[in-house]
């Protein structure tokens, strides 16, 4: 049994998973405050059950919202000794959609420009890399009809064709991931350089 660990957008979310079943979740759009929600959801979840393994969402999203999550995946792996593993948000979303061979995933980036990476289905791997662009510059660049996502609504709009599909990271979707985006490091996947920039 696996501990998912999902907190790097608006979406405060952890679930239990045996291969390819779901045990049970719990799943809360919080917007902020995931420091202050993740531990009673994932005690919540545990009910006294103790994972064997973990797998945490390591981006991109919220700074805040990524290293909290991170940051409790590493303290209770450390603890239990058990080992920790790592996927892409965009991946996850992706992977929520069921039947299709190509699908675009956009999610709410910071200063108003959107992550974007397209997938492609059978199985669920990615056809680019991840890219942070204006809205205008996103809409060029993905061309999958069906967009999923906090920024699908966004970008479809500004390319003005497709579908649009409003959608946050769910930890229990990680069950639908292949082996292979699911094994990432567990570390921080931030989509763009930093905002801060060193003293001259």
């Amino acid at each position: 049994m696996q501990l998912v660990i999902d907190s790097a957008t608006a979406a405060c979310s952890v679930a239990l998973i045996e291969g390819g079943t779901l045990v049970d979740e719990r799943h809360e759009v919080v917007g902020r405050g995931h420091a202050e929600r993740l531990i009673p959801m994932i005690e919540d979840l545990l009910a006294g059950r103790r994972p064997l393994g973990i797998l945490v969402d390591c981006g991109p999203g919220s700074f805040t919202g990524v290293r909290v999550g991170l940051a409790a995946a590493h303290g209770l792996a450390i603890g239990w000794r058990v080992p920790l593993t790592g996927y892409s948000a965009m991946a996850v979303v992706a992977a929520a959609v069921q039947g299709g061979d190509d699908i675009g995933v956009a999610l709410e980036g910071g200063h108003g420009q959107l992550f974007v990476q397209s997938y492609g289905d059978d199985p669920l791997r990615p056809r680019d890399d991840l890219q942070s662009l204006p809205p205008a510059e996103a809409a060029a660049v993905v061309s999958a009809r069906r967009v999923h996502g906090s920024g699908a609504e966004t970008l479809v709009s500004t390319r003005g064709f497709g579908e649009a599909h409003n959608a946050l990271p769910r930890a229990a979707d990680a069950r639908f991931l292949p082996e292979p985006l699911r094994r990432l490091p567990p570390r921080p996947i931030y989509g763009r350089a930093p905002d801060a920039r060193p003293m001259p």
